[in-house]
């Protein structure tokens, strides 16, 4: 098996990328096969490095990416997760001379591939894509958008889903009341404030449903807005009539907590704003733990829900959130309709089968590649 370097943000840093990547690698090496992460840091973010953390490149250091590329080439094949913030320069562009200096295969993972973006923004994953030995989005809707919308090489690009953690065994905590669930880092453009307002026109049930919103605040929210989000949903809240009902969390639950939480619910909700989101790790999660999802209508959702678990409904409409949720807790059978239909889905969105996918991939960049360096080297 081949060894891998991971490039990406990680733990302890708090966000979608360094869950994926922690998930990811944790997988990959779990039959003892050699890996270490080269670990992105920004301002604000603990620098101490973690276990399996081999080097840390702090987007402070002028040229970085020359060191990480020394260190991912100690591998037999990196893979690099790709999100426009995340990388040093002008729309993350140092990841660009970083792959062109490595000397193994790579991976990239497409973690947004924008509808509309910027030529600058066109231009860089055009080329990162040229760049790398083999390009994995997560959904089809983020492959048709990168081989319509972009000058790429289909035959380079793979779909592989975001994987999900196994919660068949997480025992089911039933409550009282019906529950509904929001998790993940808060911030503008998660909707929550949509939420509000559905829960609002569903006050009229019996027993009144109950809404848990669990996570963090967004680490660059916070350096820039503060918690003014936050402090307008309880606000908001307060004005609705409903603060007695919502439950905010303001922390990052470990794995098995929110486990627990997940399989509480009887309802998630995605009343996100984006019109771009093409991958989303909680609405995988969602649907792997057998849960009716309602989601607003961003890509991701409106590929995996459309006849399947869950309700797509238009953005930022708290009447259509309202009329959804009530379907799935009123409607006899509904949910279990739903629930049912994650089935055929739910053993390849497992984290081991996506991993095993990520090892074939890899296996084949570098049987590709062996007998090209041995030409070379003859």
């Amino acid at each position: 098996m081949p060894s891998y370097g991971f490039l990406s943000t990680h733990p302890p840093t708090r966000c979608g990328l360094a869950t994926f990547n922690s998930a990811l690698a944790a997988q990959l090496t779990a039959d003892g096969t050699r890996g270490g992460i080269v670990r992105v840091t920004d301002h604000g973010d603990d620098p101490r490095p973690g276990p399996g953390v081999v080097h840390t490149w702090s987007t402070r250091t002028p040229a970085g990416w020359r060191d990480a590329a020394a260190a991912l080439n100690s591998f037999d094949v990196a893979i690099v997760q790709h999100e426009y913030g995340i990388y040093p320069g002008t729309d993350g562009e140092d990841v660009l001379p970083l792959l062109r200096r490595l000397t193994v295969p790579s991976i990239v993972v497409l973690h947004t591939v924008l509808r509309k973006p910027s030529a600058r923004q066109k231009s860089l994953l055009e080329q990162i894509v040229a760049t790398a030995g083999a390009v994995v989005t997560m959904t089809d809707t983020a492959r048709d958008r990168l081989l319509v919308g972009y000058a790429v090489t289909a035959s380079k690009v793979t779909v592989i889903p975001h994987g999900a953690a196994e919660l068949v065994g997480v025992p089911v905590e039933r409550r009282t009341r019906p529950h509904l669930l929001t998790w993940g880092l808060i911030g503008p453009g998660k909707g929550i404030e949509w939420s509000l307002r559905a829960l609002a026109r569903l006050q009229d049930l019996e027993p009144t449903p109950t809404y848990t919103v669990a996570g963090r605040t967004h680490p660059k929210v916070i350096e820039h807005h503060g918690e003014t989000y936050r402090a307008g949903l309880h606000q908001l809240g307060a004005q609705l009539g409903v603060a007695h009902a919502v439950d905010y969390q303001d922390l990052y639950h470990d794995q098995e907590t929110l486990g627990r939480l997940i399989r509480s619910a009887d309802v998630v909700v995605l009343p996100y704003d984006s019109r771009e989101q093409v991958t989303s790790g909680v609405l995988i999660e969602a649907v792997a733990a057998g849960v009716p999802v309602v989601a607003t209508a961003f890509p991701h959702a409106v590929e995996l829900l459309t006849g399947g678990p869950g309700l797509v409904v238009p953005h930022q409409n708290p009447a259509a959130l309202a009329v959804a949720i009530r379907r799935i807790l009123t409607e006899p059978g509904l949910a279990a309709r739903l629930a049912g239909r994650v089935r055929p889905l739910a053993a390849d969105l497992r984290w081991p089968a996506v991993a095993a996918r990520y090892g074939t991939l890899a296996e084949r960049l570098t049987e590709v590649r062996t007998p090209a360096v041995s030409v070379a080297s003859a």
